[in-house]
């Protein structure tokens, strides 16, 4: 029998009317959570409205015997996403888990791009995160336990040509995650990231079809039910696709001290190939420890003892 069980849960899961959201609400309402299934019902560059995607959801999570409503919030919009907040609390009183996986694409070379498309996916995909959190950051708190999990991308975390905006709206949410998961840790908030290759409305088209069938969106949702679920881990990039998982981290160097009749432009491109060695790379569990290490290192080199912390 699982161990993870959402019985008594309630979740909200943003973009559930297609694709993954549709997925990850199904998940959940087959473990026991109660799901608001979230969908603007847009085209997948933002156009257009429309109820029926995330209403046949909700049919399918009741069909089997599940609870759920649907709620057609625009994620951007901070008084509809109150609502939807509000609806969810009303109906089952309280909220445990947000899963935010709306996203729209303008893809364009940068060239090319307007900057009204470049803010819009920005809004949508970052500001849209931040507006859902914020909406239920106080009542996670009150409650001492919250689950929020942020979808990133490889195309945000490695590139991928003609998505500047998309990417750097991507990596937004990874920042957000990293600040996030500090201040709601003494409340059980737990926050990650979820990476996922699949394939929905977004990659049709650029994937060969037999690519597509591994990657179908329910070998990704077991991994996003791990990042929301009790004994979740918190502050983690988890990649997914076809049933594969891996976790992404930031790691920095070990890098290169100079002193003070050493520190030029042309020593540091000469030294470059040091200072990008990877031996020795560590992941920083925070903005401060790399402040540490930059002080230690300058200080060690012009034979300064720093007093211990």
């Amino acid at each position: 029998m699982s161990k993870v069980d959402f019985t008594g849960r309630v979740a909200i899961v943003t973009g559930a009317g297609v694709g993954l959201g549709r997925s990850h609400a199904l998940g959940l309402a087959a473990r026991g959570a109660k799901v608001v299934v979230n969908d603007l019902g847009v085209a997948t560059d933002g156009t257009g409205s429309s109820s029926a995607q995330a209403e046949a959801v909700v049919k399918e999570i009741r069909d089997a015997g599940g609870a759920a409503i649907a709620h057609g919030a625009n994620v951007t919009d901070e008084a509809q996403v109150k609502d939807m907040v509000d609806q969810a609390i009303s109906e089952w009183g309280h909220v445990d888990i947000l899963v935010n996986n709306a996203g729209i694409l303008r893809d364009k070379t940068f060239v090319k791009m307007e900057l009204p498309d470049f803010r819009l996916v920005l809004d949508v995909h970052l500001m849209g995160s931040v507006v859902t959190t914020k909406a239920l950051w106080d009542h996670f708190r009150a409650r001492e336990y919250g689950r929020i999990v942020y979808t990133t991308s490889a195309s945000g975390l490695y590139g991928n040509f003609g998505q500047s905006n998309y990417g750097a709206a991507k990596m937004g949410v990874v920042g957000l995650m990293n600040v996030l998961c500090q201040e709601g840790a003494k409340h059980n908030i737990k926050i990650n990231t979820l990476a996922p290759t699949a394939a929905t409305r977004m990659t049709e088209g650029l994937l060969p079809q037999q690519v597509l069938e591994l990657l179908r969106p329910e070998t990704i949702t077991p991994g996003l039910l791990a990042l929301v679920a009790e004994g979740a881990p918190t502050k983690m990039i988890l990649g997914a696709g076809g049933g594969c998982f891996a976790e992404t981290k930031i790691y920095e160097t070990q890098g290169v001290a100079f002193g003070d009749d050493e520190l030029d432009v042309d020593n540091i491109l000469d030294r470059m190939d040091d200072i990008r060695n990877p031996e020795g790379q560590k992941e920083m569990a925070g903005a401060f420890d790399q402040t540490g290490k930059y002080a230690q290192m300058a200080a060690a080199i012009r034979g300064i003892t720093l007093p211990s912390k």
